[in-house]
């Protein structure tokens, strides 16, 4: 069936259901000389009268009648089936794909949004833990999060959280039988536990800055891992210093558990975005979730 045909029949419904042209022309946003011209474009191409009309009223024929009756559920089951899309697009639902960190993932984005997600069950969250920079157009991720400096320009940063600081730190136990380290440099002395990063290729060089003076010290140790958990685990059990975000080891340095040095080394620095294109529509679920890790000073 031609397409005209659909927006005649439409004209037709609207006018059999009102029983009115001048109610159906208001409707449909159309002049009533229009809208009586399509009905008789209808009427001729069928070769059937659909519309008794008269001065005071218009009514539908036999043919009208059966056309109402037949055409009309079909038409409502398409408009009702339409109004539920328009719906579904405007409530928060679909599946968000995000990589991050570690340490974003436990210390942000999972008590963030722990708090909201039993608001919006049709929302589903998809976080995939990865230490090195993942291209996450080519991945299909919905968005990343790293740190501030590491996001590409091309990107839509959203802060998600407070200026981080590192923190160097060893347990009583080792410390006990080696000399505290005061320059970065009195590293190369001791043994440390060390990140390995995929993006690198090799081993994390341990990053410091005093004031201008910025080094970094690519340090050596007994063990190495690719997570910061076990990093601290590792350094708990006075196998060595370890480099972590301070945030980690604030309960373990309050406990008497680890001792940190180099403190006047590891200044502040910007901490997690969520990043995305800048090219990508927002649904309404990617909506929620962006909101929901926006970082607020209080």
């Amino acid at each position: 069936m031609p397409r005209e045909d659909f927006n005649n029949l439409l004209a037709f419904l609207a006018v059999a259901r009102a029983r009115s042209f001048t109610k159906a022309a208001a409707q449909l946003g159309v002049s009533q000389s229009a809208l009586s011209h399509t009905i008789r474009r209808l009427e001729e191409r069928l070769d059937l009268r659909l519309l008794t009309r008269t001065t005071r009223s218009v009514s539908p024929t036999e043919a009208g009648e059966r056309l109402l009756q037949t055409a009309g559920p079909r038409f409502e089951e398409i408009e009702a089936e339409l109004a539920a899309l328009s719906a579904v697009r405007e409530k928060p639902a679909g599946r968000i794909r995000i990589t991050t960190t570690e340490h974003a993932a436990n210390a942000i984005l999972w008590p963030k949004l722990a708090q909201v997600l039993p608001d919006y069950p049709d929302i589903k969250v998809e976080i995939i833990v990865e230490q090195g920079l993942t291209d996450i157009v080519a991945a299909r991720y919905d968005a990343g999060v790293r740190l501030g400096e590491q996001v590409a320009k091309d990107m839509i940063a959203v802060r998600i959280g407070p200026d981080m600081r590192m923190a160097v730190v060893g347990a009583p136990s080792y410390l006990e039988r080696r000399p505290r380290p005061q320059r970065p440099q009195d590293l190369t002395t001791h043994n440390c536990i060390n990140l390995r990063l995929p993006t690198l290729g090799g081993l994390y060089a341990w990053e410091f800055q005093k004031g201008r003076h910025e080094l970094k010290v690519h340090v050596e140790g007994q063990l190495a891992f690719n997570g910061t958990g076990m990093i601290l685990t590792a350094a708990l059990a006075g196998f060595g210093l370890a480099y972590v975000p301070a945030d980690l080891v604030q309960a373990g340095i309050a406990e008497g558990k680890l001792i940190r040095v180099l403190t006047d080394w590891c200044p502040p620095f910007p901490g997690y975005h969520l990043y995305y294109p800048s090219r990508r529509q927002a649904t309404p679920a990617f909506a929620v979730v962006v909101e929901t890790l926006r970082y607020r000073r209080s």
